[in-house]
Formats: structure tokens, C-alpha cells, sequence
């Protein structure tokens, strides 16, 4: 639609996940609007990012260094795993304040139709750190659809066996939400998650 450069950056900002046509066009028109200081400080933040940053050697989690923060963290508990499937799933439960423990990322969910499968994500990676025994509870905190579901059963299945405490993380009604906007499937896992008042 438009000459070189210009469509060029359309096309590209359009690759990105949740950038349809017209967010991309929208972006490259304010990155031609913008002011070129603003220009070049994104330039250098999306160089300055390729350049440095890699994922730890041990969780996978994003880090700047072999080990993430979180890793190199004495005073995260060793014996406590949370397995999740991306970095940004570490960012919103590190937002809780809750959890104490240290992280596996395991690069995505099972999803067939995708073909991504078992061996696609670091299965193995968390099996070599379960080895040692420093571990004894692992928390299955993969996202409650169905490709985190069947991730969850599949590992599961594996860490059972190896005498571990296994957790998944209760999924249920929002706080702050009605239930009659509920789904069957969210008002349902409510149900079996649901806990003893006690006085």
C-alpha cells in the first residue's frame, strides 16, 4: 500500500504477536510523527535488549547474566520449585509477594495443533534439576486453558512417581467479579477449590 520503508515497517511492526494491519499502521505513523530522539532511544532499547539480555542457564527465566536474579537470590528457598511456562508468568507471581520459592520456565504449553510437544519445552532441563533431591515440592502453575491443563497432567504423570509434593495452582471466580458472568468451566473449578471457613 505504501512506498519502501514505510510498508516495510508496517509489515514488520505487523509480525508482532497482538499487532494486526491497522495497530501496525497506527505505530508507524506515530514512529514518522515522533521526534527522532524518541525514534533513536527505542532503536537503542530494542538493540540494547537483543545484545544483552539471554535466559538463565538454570529456570530459563530472561537475565542479563548466566543466572536471573531470582537464581543468584540466596534467600530463595532451593526446596521449592514453581513451574511455569513463560518469563512473564514469573513477573506476575513475583508481583503477589507470595511466593519464596525459585522458578523453572519451561518455554511454552503443550499444544498439538501447533506442534509443540514434549520435547519442545525444557521437560528435561527440569528433570535434571530434580535429580539432586533439593527439591521437594514442585507448584504446577501453567495456564488454566487447555494446552496449560495438558501440561500440567504430562508432568504430573513424571514428578508423581519421584515421591515429590505436587501443587497445581487453584484457579476459580475473580476477585471482585459476578457470578452470573462465570463460565461453566471457571464457576465449576471454583467448586473444587473451594475452602473450609473454619471460626
Amino acid at each position: 500500500m505504501y512506498e519502501g520503508a514505510v510498508q516495510d515497517l508496517i509489515d514488520e511492526l505487523g509480525r508482532l504477536p497482538g499487532v494486526g494491519p491497522k495497530s501496525a499502521q497506527r505505530i508507524a505513523f506515530h514512529i514518522l510523527a515522533a521526534d527522532p530522539t524518541d525514534v533513536r532511544r527505542l532503536v537503542d532499547a530494542l538493540t540494547e535488549v537483543k545484545a544483552k539480555v539471554r535466559f538463565c542457564v538454570q529456570c530459563g527465566n530472561v537475565a542479563e547474566e548466566d543466572l536471573c536474579r531470582i537464581c543468584r537470590d540466596p534467600r530463595r528457598s532451593p526446596a521449592v520449585l514453581c513451574v511455569v511456562e513463560e518469563p512473564k508468568d514469573v513477573v506476575a507471581i513475583e508481583r503477589t509477594r507470595e511466593f519464596r520459592g525459585r522458578y523453572h520456565v519451561l518455554g511454552g504449553a503443550i499444544n498439538p495443533i501447533a506442534g509443540v510437544g514434549p520435547d519442545d519445552l525444557r521437560i528435561k532441563d527440569l528433570m535434571t534439576r530434580l535429580a539432586d533431591g533439593t527439591v521437594t515440592e514442585v507448584i504446577l502453575a501453567t495456564d488454566p486453558n487447555v494446552e496449560g491443563e495438558a501440561t500440567a497432567t504430562y508432568l504430573a504423570r513424571l514428578l508423581v512417581p519421584m515421591g515429590l509434593t505436587i501443587s497445581r495452582l487453584a484457579s476459580g471466580l475473580p476477585v471482585g467479579g459476578d457470578l452470573e458472568y462465570a463460565d461453566e468451566v471457571t464457576l465449576g473449578r471454583a467448586f473444587e477449590g473451594r475452602r473450609r471457613i473454619s471460626a
